[in-house]
């Protein structure tokens, strides 16, 4: 493309501002961020009675937007000045329950990082290391308006 200007990335040591502007959602799931970086996303949420399935166990739809939270939040940190993001595909692979009372940590880590789309990896694991869900989402870059 030529004539245009883009935005420039943000440095890889710097964070795009957008990316601290945490959506609702995290809040209402009680998910606490414990490191946030453009090579890294981290967070833990407690199992809550209200995030539990009929089984009495975490539900897999609060593991899936846990994910998707922090996918969202490691693409932000990644985006130029002016752009936004959103979700395109998301695959969930289950692996293991987590009872109420157990906390999950979460990380997401960058697979790609194009000019137009974006690939990450979210592991969650309980507190004895057992994996409990991988998820990989691309998230679509949206040029900001000039």
């Amino acid at each position: 493309m030529t004539g245009g200007s883009q935005a420039a990335a943000p440095s890889m040591e710097e964070v795009n501002p957008r990316a601290h502007n945490h959506p609702a959602v995290a809040r209402t799931l009680g998910l606490r961020f414990t490191h946030l970086s453009r090579e890294r996303v981290a967070a833990e949420l407690p199992a809550r009675a209200e995030l539990a399935n009929r089984k009495n166990v975490l539900s897999g739809g609060v593991l899936m937007a846990l994910a998707d939270i922090l996918g969202g939040t490691a693409a932000s940190a990644n985006l130029p000045q002016g752009a936004g993001t959103t979700t395109v595909e998301s695959k969930t692979n289950f692996f293991a329950p987590v009872q109420l009372g157990e906390t999950v940590f979460a990380e997401c880590t960058p697979l790609h990082r194009g000019r137009t789309t974006m690939v990450f990896e979210t592991r969650i694991t309980r507190g004895d290391g057992t994996l409990v869900a991988l998820v990989t989402q691309t998230q679509l870059v949206m040029p900001g308006r000039g």
